[in-house]
This record gives C-alpha cells, sequence and structure tokens, in this order.
C-alpha cells in the first residue's frame, strides 16, 4: 500500500477452491491486448481459476469471454472514472469474494486499483506497452499493485521510472504453436489470393494490426509502393481496421495503389490466412511484444519489422527476419523485396521462425507462468510468525514478556 495508506483487510482464502479473479480490461476492440486476455481466460485450468470480466462495454468481445465460460458486467471506465464505477467494481470484488484484481491498460489499472484497496484485494496490471505510463506507475505506488510487463524494455523503463522491484515481473507474451504453424498453400479457388481475385502463384505480403498511429500503416503504404515497384508481379494485403482507414486508402490511390494494395478487414481466421502469405511487415512506431509477428514466426513466415519495444526479442536479425529502424520505409522495402525474389533464402528463414516461436516463444510456457504469479499474488504464503500463532507457538519475544 502507499505510505500512511490504511490497509484493508484481506480476503479469507479458500484452500482447495478455485482462485476467483476480476479481470478489469480497459477496451472491448479487436486488439492485441484484448486478444491476450482472451487467450488467458482461455487457458487458466477451471479448477484452478475462477474468472470474472469488467468491460467498458458490451460488443463481440464480450460474448468471446462468456463462450469461455466467464462472468461479464460493464461499467463506465474513462481516465476519470466515476464514483458509480469505483462503487460497482469495490461491491463486486467483495461480493464474489474475489482474492485477486488483474487489470489492462491504464484506464482499467486506476479503476482495479481503487477497488483493489477499497475491497482490500490485490492488484496485478498487465502493462501491454513498451513503456509504463504516468497513470500506471501512481496507482502502483499508491495502492502497492504488482506490475506485470511483457518485454525487457518495458522492464528496465519502469525501473528507471522508480517501480518497485519488489512488486515487478518480466512475463513475455506467447503463441500457441499448435493454432499457428505452417499449412500447405490452398489451392487458387480457396485460399486469401482467389479472394482478392489473384492467381495461386502472386506474391503477397501482408500488413497485420489495427490502422492506427501507432502501427504505422502509411509507413507500411509507402514500403509497399517501392517494394511492388521492384517486383512488379507481387501484391500486399492489409488485415485490419481502425481510424487511419480513410487516410491509407486514400494513400492506396494517391501512390497509384489500387488493385495491388488490398485491404482485407478485420478476420478471425488468421491461423488460416498468415500461412499463405510470403512475408509479414511490421511498420509500428511503438511495441511491445506484438502477437501478429509471432504468429506469423510460428506459420514459418519470416518477417520484416522496426526495431522497437520488445521487437528485437522476438526477431532473430538476418535468421528469423530483418529489423528496420522505425520510419525507414526505404529500408523495409529494401528487405522485403529482397525476399520475394529468393524464395530459398525466405523457405530457409521461415523454417528457422518457426523453429524459434516453438522453442522460445510457445504460449503454454507464458500461461503458466502468468497463472502461477497470479496464484502468488492471490493467495501468498502465511508468514513463518502467523503459522506458529495458528499452530498455537508464540514467538520468543512475546513469550520473554508473558
Amino acid at each position: 500500500m502507499g505510505a500512511g495508506s490504511p490497509s484493508p483487510t484481506r480476503v479469507a482464502p479458500r484452500t482447495g477452491e478455485p482462485l476467483r479473479v476480476l479481470q478489469v480490461i480497459g477496451n472491448a476492440i479487436v486488439g492485441g491486448m484484448e486478444t491476450w486476455v482472451e487467450r488467458l481466460v482461455e487457458r487458466l485450468p477451471a479448477a484452478r481459476f475462477q474468472v470474472t470480466a469488467l468491460c467498458p462495454c458490451e460488443s463481440p468481445y464480450t460474448d468471446r469471454l462468456r463462450a469461455l465460460g466467464a462472468e461479464v458486467l460493464v461499467t463506465s471506465m474513462p481516465d476519470d472514472p466515476p464514483w458509480a464505477s469505483v462503487q460497482m467494481a469495490t461491491m463486486l470484488a467483495r461480493h464474489r469474494r474475489i482474492e485477486l484484481i488483474h487489470a489492462h491498460l491504464p484506464n482499467a489499472h486506476l479503476l482495479g486499483g481503487l477497488a483493489g484497496h477499497l475491497a482490500g484485494v490485490p492488484v496485478m496490471s498487465t502493462i501491454h506497452g513498451r513503456q509504463l505510463s504516468t497513470l500506471d506507475l501512481e496507482v502502483h505506488r499508491l495502492v502497492g499493485s504488482h506490475l506485470s510487463v511483457v518485454c525487457q524494455e518495458s522492464f528496465h523503463h519502469a525501473l528507471a521510472a522508480g517501480a518497485d522491484p519488489a512488486r515487478l515481473s518480466c512475463d513475455p507474451n506467447g503463441v500457441d504453436t499448435q493454432v499457428f504453424q505452417p499449412l500447405p498453400r490452398p489451392g487458387a479457388v480457396q485460399g486469401v489470393r482467389a479472394e482478392l481475385g489473384l492467381a495461386g502463384d502472386v506474391p503477397l505480403v501482408g500488413f497485420v494490426g489495427r490502422l492506427s498511429p501507432e502501427k504505422g500503416p502509411e509507413t507500411f503504404v509507402r514500403a509497399a509502393m517501392l517494394t511492388l515497384a521492384r517486383r512488379p508481379g507481387a501484391h500486399a494485403v492489409m488485415f485490419g481496421e481502425g481510424p487511419m482507414e480513410g487516410g491509407v486508402r486514400a494513400l492506396i490511390g494517391q501512390f497509384g495503389l489500387a488493385g495491388r494494395v488490398h485491404l482485407a478487414g478485420v478476420r478471425r481466421d488468421m491461423p488460416h490466412l498468415l500461412p499463405q502469405l510470403d512475408v509479414v511487415v511490421s511498420t509500428s512506431h511503438s511495441e511491445a511484444m506484438p502477437l501478429a509477428l509471432m504468429e506469423a514466426m510460428a506459420c514459418g513466415v519470416p518477417v520484416v519489422a522496426t526495431r522497437v519495444g520488445g521487437v528485437p526479442e522476438i526477431v532473430q536479425q538476418g535468421r528469423t527476419g530483418w529489423l528496420c529502424e522505425r520510419g525507414h520505409f526505404e529500408e523495409i522495402a529494401v528487405r522485403t523485396a529482397e525476399l520475394l525474389g529468393d524464395e530459398a533464402a525466405r523457405r530457409a528463414m521461415g523454417e528457422r521462425a518457426r523453429d524459434w516461436a516453438v522453442q522460445r516463444l510457445d504460449l503454454a510456457r507464458h500461461t503458466q507462468r502468468v497463472a502461477e504469479l497470479m496464484l502468488r499474488l492471490g493467495r501468498p504464503p502465511e508468514p513463518a510468525s502467523a503459522l506458529r500463532a495458528a499452530a498455537g507457538h508464540a514467538p520468543a519475544a512475546n513469550q520473554a514478556t508473558a
């Protein structure tokens, strides 16, 4: 807790029963954070965890959480939460006898932190970005929440910002290498090329991500312009939607790329689509450990990515992909065109990417680590003094004064 803060009474642990967890999720769109939480909820053993989720609105995302067996409620979740939201989250924690609050995004961390402090429940926040926000740091200091970051850059930034090392851990993202794996390319009338009206042997470069400023979709279009000039038979496809979609369409038209750079929208069948791509390009200006890159690598697809955040922890330079400087679309285009022009190098790089994903990035290892952290925070071991007292053995100091 923060200095001078009262310590509310903790919920008594119930040995043998599932840990009751409240997931406070700061958004409910299609994004990396939401996907991360969805996969965690899906893979937490029901015998050990019981999940309730609090989201800012109803959406297809909340429907998917319910389908996974989570109880889902909604409340307003701005950066300055109204009292009604604080009250609801606090009473929810008390009424459901929540043992751990797990927050995602700064607004959720603030709401969950306040509710946890008032209800006497420990709080954990997963920091999905590459840097700790001021709001995350303030909540961490005020309520003593545990910060779980997903890459080394985030970890050291949090230390530099003043986070408590005892309440900080690095728990990298993972990818389900059984769901995302290399597949035979489908026939010409079945695959993504057929959907786009392309021949089955057309080289195809992919972008997977939200069309928003941090993902750099405009950089991808500029890189595609140069790549397709070098490889006239190639095409590019962008999977995702977001606030920059209109600007991306305008840029495609301005560069004369209509019919060669395709906008495919949001797709839920990426395990089927990714293996059909020849190269996946990430042009993000800011990332932690992007799921799209790990998924592409697990599918045996080489990647070209900007050197930001935790991306260098994922991509082995020159072995599983290429790292380029942020915003340098010319360098991105050169590396992408090289891969498109060398099938043997592309195949070898994709095979190494798959091996790396299986060995180092598998989701099972990540989920187990996060689950163990949640159990440790939600049900910490009793101090030795408490165990002695429970067994009827008073501490030596008390015996001396008896």
